[in-house]
């Protein structure tokens, strides 16, 4: 079957009506913004503090709001009937995750005003920051499909707002070497070692391999569960 662009349309107007019924969404994406806007006020835009924002925006704007969209299809039963029509797995997964981009990406640019972060060598914070969007867009599918409501992803999602977005909180408490070489190979802390890389000159080719071997990694898993998640009864 060929990739469709109008299946994977359809399924993105359906999620933007959705969208616009859900105050709550809309209420968690202000969060980022409103950081930003008190860095901003504060006058740390030119310092690691005011890549926060961004890595805020892409752990509830990329992984929160796409695990509560794909929740929200599975407790009012519908996205087993998007998984058992004549769209393809791709082109579900596409379209399920289109919105929760745009909307990460319209947050990161306001994100980046607001706190007026200076962006060094916007083709690879570009680049970054897709690498980034997959990573996190594709780990807000998986808490979805293994949520059974939205209230659920919370519950579940927590520790993934912990580790992934306050990594470098935690490694300030813990002393164990071993587990901070582990959180070390995350991917806020990769994408944070590439935007200081950026900005200092140095080379961050290994950090966006790491990142890369992330994204193999989560889409793989992303592909699986939803494959077991069609066809569990």
């Amino acid at each position: 079957m060929q990739f469709s662009i109008k299946r994977v349309n359809a399924i993105l107007m359906k999620d933007w009506k959705d969208l616009l019924k859900n105050s709550y969404i809309i209420f968690t994406l202000a969060m980022p913004l409103a950081l930003a806007a008190w860095i901003g006020k504060i006058g740390q835009g030119d310092s690691a503090f005011a890549t926060m924002p961004i890595s805020l925006a892409l752990v509830i704007a990329g992984a929160f709001i796409q695990a509560a969209m794909v929740a929200e299809e599975k407790e009012k039963n519908t996205l087993r009937g998007l998984m058992l029509s004549p769209a393809t797995t791709t082109e579900i997964l596409i379209g399920k995750s289109a919105l929760s981009a745009l909307m990460t990406i319209l947050v990161i640019i306001g994100s980046i005003l607001f706190s007026d972060f200076n962006m060094p060598s916007i083709p690879l914070f570009a680049l970054s920051i897709l690498f980034g969007l997959i990573i996190y867009i594709a780990i807000g599918t998986i808490l979805g499909l293994l949520s059974r409501t939205v209230m659920e992803t919370t519950i579940v999602g927590m520790p993934v707002l912990v580790v992934f977005g306050m990594g470098s909180f935690i490694k300030i408490i813990i002393e164990n070497k071993f587990i901070l070489k582990i959180l070390s190979y995350l991917p806020n802390e990769q994408l944070d070692a590439i935007w200081t890389g950026l900005n200092n000159g140095e080379a961050v080719f290994t950090n966006f391999l790491i990142l890369l071997i992330w994204i193999v990694v989560i889409l793989a898993l992303t592909f699986i569960i939803y494959g077991k998640r069609r066809f569990d009864n």
